[in-house]
């Protein structure tokens, strides 16, 4: 066996009580579960998490669903047993951590919120996601990525200054939220490791989009004179050159600062714009950004290919990419290379799923572990037996009771 492969998964032993649905809370317990942590995911009966019939669907079975909760076990209750309640107790006391993303109030109706939970397992890690937070006047909001897309600034900063506000057509505001409370929960282990003190943890998606106001919020709010950020469109409104910028076969983004500027013109062949007095500085180039842009693009309309404009604007340094969609990345060498696009195995999917790899490359992560989709309840017998100790008869009585359900197939 070589170094690489005796390396032990970084959260190899730590056990997750997954109280999680569609993207934010699987967001934190699907990137655990590629570092080697138990995920034992609680769902709903009868039809467990929603997002089990989210398309695209391939022999029946949601890609969708296998993107965002591989390598979780499958535990599927009716929460309206107080038997269930009973249960999910007696788990928590074997785990080192709770997730959960449901909306105001249900874990506490559950008896499941971090008080109850504490009281049974005081060191018990405790991670909450929810749209507005759990405390604060809005607090008792329910809401999804667009709503906290609207309410943390977001959507106003983006689309054109006389046009509406837009959102971004990807669920920015839920993965953000996830990989900040994935983030946050190894420095809760580590917290705990040197103080054996749990603690409860509170991520709104709100709150993690508005930590992204790289400087808006600072300058509203300290200028000197009066000054309230807005949406500029496809060109910034005080830097330049950066935007996109229509070009031989589509469109390239390019963001050039004092240091890069230069490189620009001499990529164009017209150096003599470096002393321009509409460009002698980023103050003069920002006023003068539409004369710059159709510079740009009239250059850009005279080269053969955008690949030839790339590797120019590259030779000279500028800051540049090529506007992808999203097919387009897909077989492009640079993501495969790095392993963002990544095609996985599926016990029903003959020919695997192609989901985004992780994000995060690591020396002391050579390589991701086979991961599986359980069924719905496909895991009710092994959890209940390898966690508490379980009989098979007892395991059949919270069947025959109603307690655990699981779908046809499921083992």
């Amino acid at each position: 066996m070589t170094e690489l492969n005796s390396i032990k998964p970084m959260l190899e032993g730590v056990r997750v009580l997954d109280f999680t649905q569609y993207v934010a809370g699987p967001t934190v317990t699907r990137m655990m579960a590629e570092l080697g942590a138990e995920i034992i995911k609680v769902e709903q009966s009868p039809g467990g998490d929603p997002s089990r019939s989210i398309p695209v669907f391939k022999q029946r079975r949601s890609a969708y669903y296998v993107q965002h909760n591989r390598g979780k076990q499958s535990l599927c209750v009716d929460f309206a047993k107080p038997e269930t309640i009973e249960v999910l107790h007696e788990l928590v006391k074997t785990v080192d951590i709770v997730v959960e993303n449901y909306g105001p109030g249900v874990m506490a109706k559950r008896k499941l919120d971090y008080e109850t939970l504490s009281a049974l397992h005081p060191t018990l890690i405790f991670l909450s996601i929810s749209a507005f937070g759990r405390t604060g006047p809005l607090s008792d909001r329910v809401g999804f990525d667009l709503i906290a897309q609207a309410f943390s600034g977001l959507m106003h900063m983006t689309g054109e200054p006389d046009g509406p506000p837009q959102f971004v057509n990807m669920a920015i505001a839920d993965v953000n939220a996830g990989v900040h409370g994935f983030g946050f929960l190894g420095y809760a282990l580590y917290h705990r490791e040197r103080t054996g003190r749990g603690q409860n943890i509170d991520v709104a998606m709100v709150d993690a989009l508005y930590h992204m106001h790289e400087a808006n919020v600072e300058l509203c709010a300290n200028a000197k004179t009066e000054y309230h950020p807005m949406r500029c469109g496809a060109h910034h409104q005080g830097l330049a050159p950066y935007g996109v910028f229509k070009s031989a076969e589509g469109w390239i983004a390019i963001l050039a600062g004092d240091l890069q500027w230069p490189g620009l013109p001499r990529a164009m062949g017209r150096p003599e714009l470096m002393d321009d007095p509409r460009f002698v500085d980023m103050r003069s180039r920002a006023a003068n950004r539409l004369e710059l842009v159709a510079l740009v693009e009239a250059w850009m309309g005279d080269m053969p290919s955008d690949a030839v404009i790339l590797d120019t604007l590259a030779e000279y340094r500028v800051p540049c990419a090529p506007v992808l969609s999203v097919a387009d990345t897909i077989g492009h060498p640079h993501f495969i290379e790095r392993e963002m696009v990544r095609k996985v195995a599926d016990k029903v999917i003959e020919d695997g799923v192609i989901i985004p790899g992780f994000p995060i490359k690591s020396s002391e992560l050579p390589s991701l572990p086979e991961l599986w989709t359980s069924f719905r309840g496909e895991d009710n017998k092994a959890v209940l037996q390898a966690s508490l100790g379980y009989s098979d008869a007892q395991v059949q009585a919270l069947c025959d009771r109603g307690v655990l359900h699981a779908e046809t197939g499921a083992r």
